[in-house]
């Protein structure tokens, strides 16, 4: 199995602010504005109402409920009227997709996407940044990849639910693919019959990438295991061994800033499995 940190969701450059965590822990990811889009915000619910409410209040306006999204990975059912069939997916292209091909990205490999998120808070009838709260990195959700379709080829074929999907509306990319989901998460040592995509709903200090008290977002604190010694190939863009320093208890790296996809070697780091099993579990 490969690790995938997948970079999904709002952020400084994208969206231009982080995705919120709410005062009881609940996090949601923002997609990404994307004017190719046939979803607008508004379009896909969130608490009972429009996510479009929610991205308004948070840009201050930026963008705004009838601006289009990039629902990518689209990995919750409620969020929009679905067609027969659908199943959670991922979509990519270009130098990211470049980069999963050629590390051999497919089927039984594992997604973990991670995103900014700052804390929010009531005010005066709409959501605010907490004023003493830091963005941080944090993961999630999950796809166990399944099966990996090249979009063109999908649209001549049975995926005609998926035609929503923002990566259907690009054209002129042969690259351009989605990871479809399995139907339940496939690991060493997990016996329990988990989805096998989703999203985690809470908070938790085990999923928050970025140390506690770090200055930049991108200095990271890992589990010890993930630091690559005895030949072990480290995370994918993070060759560098500047980047990497061992602690006793943990791992500190600092993450490369640009970069969608940071990928794992599951052989070379039988850890990896275990730890990604227990925080689904822990979902």
């Amino acid at each position: 199995m490969k690790l995938i940190l997948s970079r999904k969701g709002f952020d400084s450059s994208a969206g231009g602010v982080p995705s919120p965590i709410f005062p009881d822990g609940r996090m949601v990811a923002l997609p990404i504005p994307d004017g190719n889009s046939i979803i607008r915000y508004r379009d896909i619910a969130h608490d009972g109402g429009s996510l479009g409410d929610l991205v308004g209040q948070l840009s201050r306006g930026r963008v705004t409920p009838d601006d289009r999204a990039h629902l990518d990975p689209d990995l919750i059912g409620a969020l929009l009227p679905r067609k027969p069939g659908w199943r959670p997916l991922f979509g990519q292209a270009g130098q990211a997709q470049g980069h999963l091909r050629n590390q051999e990205v497919g089927p039984g490999d594992l997604f973990l996407f991670f995103g900014l998120f700052r804390r929010v808070e009531p005010h005066n009838g709409a959501w605010r940044w907490t004023p003493d709260s830091r963005p941080c990195h944090v993961i999630w959700g999950w796809l166990q990849v399944a099966k990996v379709v090249p979009v063109d080829e999908a649209r001549s074929g049975d995926y005609e639910w998926a035609a929503y999907h923002p990566h259907f509306q690009r054209e002129g990319d042969p690259h351009n693919v989605v990871y479809l989901a399995s139907r339940r998460v496939r690991l060493d040592g997990l016996d329990e019959a988990l989805p096998g995509a989703g999203v985690f709903p809470h908070f938790s200090p085990g999923r928050r990438l970025t140390a506690p008290d770090a200055a930049n977002t991108s200095t990271w604190r890992l589990p010890a295991w993930c630091y690559p010694e005895n030949g072990r190939t480290p995370l994918t863009y993070h060759a560098n061994r500047q980047r990497w320093h061992r602690h006793a208890d943990h791992t500190e790296l600092t993450a490369a800033a640009r970069g969608q996809e940071f990928i794992l070697d599951g052989e070379e780091y039988s850890e990896a499995a275990p730890w990604a099993g227990d925080l689904i579990r822990h979902r």
